[in-house]
């Protein structure tokens, strides 16, 4: 009879290095803290390869975390790199009852998760994030995975990863929230009209949302904005700002603990998304439930969803905003969407039933 307790493993290219960097990669957090609580007769290990660039093991919420500080293993080393973590998964499934492996992303660590469950015969599931979908993606041909492995975090991931990689996804897992995270006390009134929020590099597009800002004063002339995160274009995006003279009209608030930003949205209007391409963003979901419309140029489901404004071009983006803004008694109620409880539940769900 197997006594060993059960374990569940989670490979991911980076995790938090401690509680308070809420900031990190916010989807995962959530969707840890709620598997941790959902079972927690269950061990959770998580297996980062990149971040924090550590090597010794700690704890996250009550979660042992595993880093391999995998910038040290390039070009030849890298079967080295690999072999570590084979190595460490070996301890676990010998101490534990491995019930399967779970990935982010469609990439090195479903890689890593594959070919080790194909070799122990472990159940491994990878989740679609985002730009894991693109036709860009070179691990796909390398990991050859199964499309009862693949999880679509949204509609719109699976049927691009179908066409571009030919291999449809069987199961779509939303991405979602822990509506408990959310600040309870509102604020008096909605006196954010443009909200942002995210890392600030290339990929989101946030010279759209400054250019926003400047061509919407001229019908708000009250307007508004901030802009919350910080990365690699932040000073690109203040000298924009500073050649629209919006000094008045924009605030770049930094980064900021993701609490903070939940308390802004509940403060917006609307909730600005100038990415051109995103799988199913939290930012939105949370913005939503904020009670902030949200706009954006991807759909992530086939079916449409209260308060988010799908647009296909900056003129559209903008002409919605407006149309938004002008409203008199715009509707601020929040909008639930996924909860991250089921979500976990969904993934749990496969691991106890066997589904490969």
């Amino acid at each position: 009879m197997n006594n060993r307790p059960k374990a569940l493993v989670l490979l991911a290219p980076a995790f938090p290095a401690n509680e308070s960097e809420t900031n990190w990669v916010p989807s995962q957090q959530v969707f840890v803290a709620a598997m941790k609580d959902r079972y927690p007769d269950i061990r959770l290990f998580i297996l980062t390869f990149y971040y924090p660039d550590r090597k010794a093991p700690y704890r996250w919420n009550g979660v042992e975390v595993i880093p391999f500080n995998g910038e040290g293993y390039r070009k030849a080393r890298r079967p080295l790199f690999w072999n570590r973590i084979w190595k460490e998964l070996n301890r676990i499934r010998r101490e534990y009852e491995l019930m399967g492996l779970f990935s982010f992303w469609c990439a090195e660590c479903a890689a890593v998760g594959h070919y080790f469950g194909l070799r122990y015969g472990i159940g491994h599931y990878c989740w679609i994030c985002g730009q894991d979908a693109r036709a860009t993606n070179k691990w796909v041909r390398w990991i050859r995975p199964g499309e009862d492995e693949l999880i679509g975090m949204s509609d719109f991931l699976v049927e691009e990863f179908a066409r571009n990689h030919g291999i449809r996804p069987s199961r779509m897992i939303p991405n979602a929230i822990d509506p408990s995270l959310f600040p309870a006390v509102l604020p008096k009134e909605k006196d954010i009209h443009l909200l942002g929020a995210g890392s600030l590099s290339r990929l989101k597009r946030y010279p759209l949302f400054v250019e926003a800002v400047d061509r919407l004063r001229r019908s708000v002339p009250d307007i508004k904005a901030v802009l919350c995160g910080d990365g690699e274009e932040r000073q690109l995006l203040m000298e924009l700002a500073e050649k629209y003279d919006l000094d008045k009209q924009l605030v770049f608030t930094g980064e900021l603990q993701h609490v903070e930003v939940l308390r802004l949205m509940q403060r917006a209007k609307v909730f600005l998304h100038t990415s051109e391409y995103e799988g199913y963003a939290s930012a939105c979901l949370e913005a939503l439930y904020a009670g902030a419309h949200v706009i954006s140029f991807c759909k992530p489901l086939n079916e449409n969803i209260p308060h988010w404004h799908v647009v296909g071009s900056t003129e559209e983006m903008i002409a919605t905003a407006l149309c938004l803004l002008q409203e008199t008694d715009l509707n601020g109620e929040p909008v639930l969407r996924h909860t991250m409880k089921e979500s976990a539940e969904a993934v749990m769900a496969l691991f106890y039933t066997g589904r490969m």
